[in-house]
């Protein structure tokens, strides 16, 4: 097996972290060339020291003094800022885990299929905020994509076979989330340190919230149908909390093919680093006779109505998905500073999704703009709620 060359956008990351695990217990076969993290240098500075890449990147400008203090005497290169992300991204790797979070991990991700190869994306933000122009870049490049989430990764695997004309339909699995049992009013209440306490998952901040209001499923559905060219009636959710199975796929001659696991993000990470061959990890094996039982219900959309404008964003198309996803994070993050309450999330969506309708997006540039306007809307709407 010759050595795979990879770099890792978002290494201090919940994704970032778990993959890195699985290549240390597999450090013969691959070479680390970039590592971009976030703010906390310590770890970024700690993976710098076990890899050894040739790039150790941190996307704070401000810290870089910092980085540099704790790699003195190492040999290693390391730089800062926006410009240093994207050189990063930018280098010749044969695989690039795109983990950075948000809609700012998309230039990054851009730049990485750029120089073709596989890139393997847990950015849910590359299929929905840039949608065509993305999958345009990908096809122009010539790059390979495989997906992490769990649920599309799941997917893959049931499509395997190649025949995708066959497939009638898919169902994505949803945990539900910590609140799937609460009434309606009770969401009201519901607090930062609740909603990042999810049940099943260990999951960055952000995304946790949006499972909890379940936009992580209704971005699951738009990246979907881009990934797979499906319509959006040939996708379906069902809540499932035990979260064994994370996809189905059904197929015209009545087979249903079921991808199962524990939940554990080193599955999914494991078969897209490998890809198309298998590889070991530490994750726990499955026992169905102690899960005993897998329960499968409906959402219910009028408590997280996520879902329903995430299906609603699909059809309209255009930019629609662009101010969806941005002014989603800026809520969520209005939520997590305590300065809206848990229904304010969604709310503030649906208003900002109002104002803008479906643009036009030809380009990155118009995607990003688009992104900026959408986000300074539900900026303005958070402050005005919590005055």
């Amino acid at each position: 097996m010759a050595v795979k060359v990879v770099t890792i956008l978002g290494s201090t990351g919940s994704v970032g972290t778990q993959t890195l695990d699985i290549l240390a217990e597999n450090s013969e076969h691959y070479h680390v060339r970039a590592l971009v993290g976030g703010r906390n240098v310590a770890l970024l500075a700690a993976q710098a020291k076990q890899f050894r890449p040739d790039l150790t990147v941190v996307a704070e400008a401000s810290l870089e003094g910092e980085l540099r203090a704790a790699l003195a005497g190492t040999g290693l290169q390391c730089t800062a800022g926006r410009a240093a992300v994207l050189a990063a991204a930018a280098l010749p790797a044969d695989w690039t885990m795109s983990a950075i979070t948000g809609c700012i991990g998309l230039e990054p991700t851009m730049a990485a299929v750029r120089h073709g190869g596989t890139i393997a994306f847990a950015n849910k933000e590359a299929l929905v905020s840039a949608g065509e122009v993305f999958l345009r870049a990908v096809s122009e490049h010539g790059a390979t994509l495989l997906p992490v989430d769990s649920e599309h990764n799941a997917i893959m695997q049931a499509m395997a076979d190649g025949n995708h004309k066959s497939v009638e339909k898919i169902v994505l699995t949803a945990s539900g989330g910590p609140f799937r049992n609460h009434d309606y009013e009770a969401m009201r209440a519901i607090t930062p340190e609740a909603a990042l306490r999810h049940p099943i998952w260990s999951m960055g901040a952000k995304i946790s919230i949006d499972s909890a209001t379940m936009m992580n499923k209704g971005l699951e559905v738009i990246e979907a149908a881009r990934l797979f060219s499906l319509a959006p009636e040939q996708i379906e959710v069902l809540v499932h909390p035990q979260s064994v199975i994370h996809g189905l796929a059904y197929y015209s001659d009545g087979s249903v093919l079921a991808q199962l696991g524990s939940p554990d993000m080193r599955i999914p990470i494991a078969h897209a680093l490998a890809w198309p061959r298998r590889l070991a990890t530490q994750a726990p094996r499955l026992n169905l006779a102690e899960v005993a039982r897998l329960d499968f219900f409906p959402p219910d959309e009028l408590r997280f109505p996520a879902l329903r404008l995430a299906r609603e964003v699909l059809i309209a198309g255009a930019g629609a998905p662009t101010v969806l996803n941005a002014a989603n994070e800026i809520a969520v993050a209005a939520f997590l500073a305590g300065k809206i309450g848990f229904l304010d999330i969604v709310a503030i969506v649906e208003t900002v999704l109002a104002q803008f309708g479906a643009p036009t997006v030809a380009d990155l540039a118009a995607v990003l703009a688009l992104d900026e306007a959408a986000r300074d809307a539900a900026t303005r709407l958070s402050a005005a709620k919590a005055a």
